[in-house]
């Protein structure tokens, strides 16, 4: 596919004779609004609710397109990827489906080291072509946003190559993009690569040394990255080695997110409301304490049921305490090679509700509110309401609950983004 016109749409447009979920906070459930119509001046919303109401002003001139009764929804937004990475896994899949385990997949080379060494070897141009495709497939159900993480270059020249390619996919797509730096995710070691001298390390904290002192401000510096990440986990990073990584982030002024508890509870949670995260993301073994200090800090949990369902993991994130401390949730595809390998968000609302009991609100919230909320644009984009970007998705169906009871169906009729 060619790259496409990034300029805004200008003028006025109308979308008329259509059904509105605005999941708009103040509204009650999904916003619904029978007859609806949208009103969009120069890529952004002026209008949203019934058309007998829409001021005759706006009605004048400028492009109306009859929806013809079709369902309007924010688009959709994907707010926790790892899009950028070459290769895949799929012979690891082949391994552990024959009975090996985890080690042994390691000890074959496997892991996120086979990751790190496909991506150090693909150039920035290649990391464009391989990730275009997984964004095309987003894109293709209604996507408008998409988070996109580095974490597979590991070292300041292809943690650089990564951001930078995440940075163009949003250049050749109509498409917002929003890069995310996660240079804690693994620690870099036996890879033999010479490009990058100060490895091997000799153990966790002098990487995060590196990341501190080195790799985040360079990254900060270019403008590359509009929040940082890290994993803190038993195989990762420990909340210390992450607080140092939040302490540089917050003082380079980027806000913060963690992938949380996913495996263990080293009370990421906590860690994550402590520096006001936007969003504490997996949280498979997040305890009250956590939820109570999400909800009281107003950080996210990101719900990744990809993730659960292709580890065959069991221990659920606590959807229960987030809804009783009234914790917001976002719901993300994870998309990565090795735990979830995921480009569908639409499937990704049905596991969310099939696995954890997700209601349709909350799922379809999750993708766009909420998801927008946990990137830090609610302000901008999530919501069809007057001063929000025009991101649109019109959808083929009878009522919103088919956009999360169906499986590998794409009811999608268009796709608006800024209007455009």
């Amino acid at each position: 596919m060619a790259a496409q016109n990034k300029s805004r749409a200008r003028g006025l447009q109308l979308w008329r004779n259509a059904r509105l979920a605005t999941m708009a906070e103040g509204d009650a459930g999904l916003g619904l609004v029978e007859k609806g119509a949208i009103v969009a001046r120069d890529g952004v919303i002026v209008y949203a609710g019934p058309e007998a109401d829409m001021p005759s002003a706006l009605a004048q001139g400028g492009e109306t397109t009859d929806c013809e009764g079709r369902w309007i929804t924010p688009g959709l937004i994907d707010c926790h990827t790892h899009l950028i990475h070459a290769g895949n896994r799929a012979n690891e899949f082949e391994m552990r489906l024959a009975g090996a385990t985890y080690e042994e997949v390691a000890r074959a080379g496997g892991g996120i080291v086979s990751t790190v060494k496909a991506t150090r070897a693909a150039h920035e141009d290649e990391l464009v072509r391989q990730s275009l495709p997984r964004l095309d497939a987003l894109i293709a159900e209604g996507v408008t946003t998409v988070e996109i993480k580095s974490g597979y270059g590991l070292s300041h020249m292809h943690e650089r190559w990564s951001l930078r390619a995440a940075r163009r996919l949003g250049t050749m797509r109509d498409v917002s993009v929003v890069t995310t730096f996660l240079g804690a995710h693994t620690l870099p070691q036996n890879l033999g690569d010479l490009s990058v001298p100060s490895e091997p390390y000799r153990d966790k904290d002098e990487y995060i040394d590196n990341i501190v002192d080195n790799i985040l401000p360079a990254i900060a510096v270019e403008g590359l990255a509009d929040a940082v990440d890290g994993f803190c986990e038993g195989i990762a990073f420990s909340p210390e080695q992450i607080a140092r990584v939040f302490d540089k982030a917050k003082a380079l002024g980027l806000p913060v997110k963690l992938h949380a508890d996913q495996l263990s509870n080293l009370h990421g949670a906590e860690l994550a409301a402590r520096y006001g995260a936007l969003s504490a993301d997996h949280l498979e073994y997040t305890d009250e304490a956590g939820a109570a200090a999400m909800a009281k800090a107003g950080t996210v949990a990101t719900i990744l049921p990809g993730a659960y369902y292709f580890i065959r993991e069991t221990r659920k994130p606590p959807v229960g305490l987030f809804r009783q401390h009234g914790v917001k949730m976002a719901v993300a595809t994870d998309n990565n090679p090795g735990t979830s390998p995921l480009t569908s968000l639409l499937l990704t609302m049905n596991m969310a509700a099939t696995l954890f009991g997700l209601t349709v609100e909350e799922c379809l919230a999750g993708t766009t509110r909420e998801a927008a909320r946990a990137l830090g644009l609610l302000g901008k984009t999530g919501t069809l309401e007057a001063g929000k970007s025009a991101d649109l998705a019109i959808w083929d169906i009878e009522r919103p609950a088919e956009l999360v009871y169906r499986m590998g169906f794409n009811p999608l009729h268009a796709r608006i983004w800024r209007g455009q």
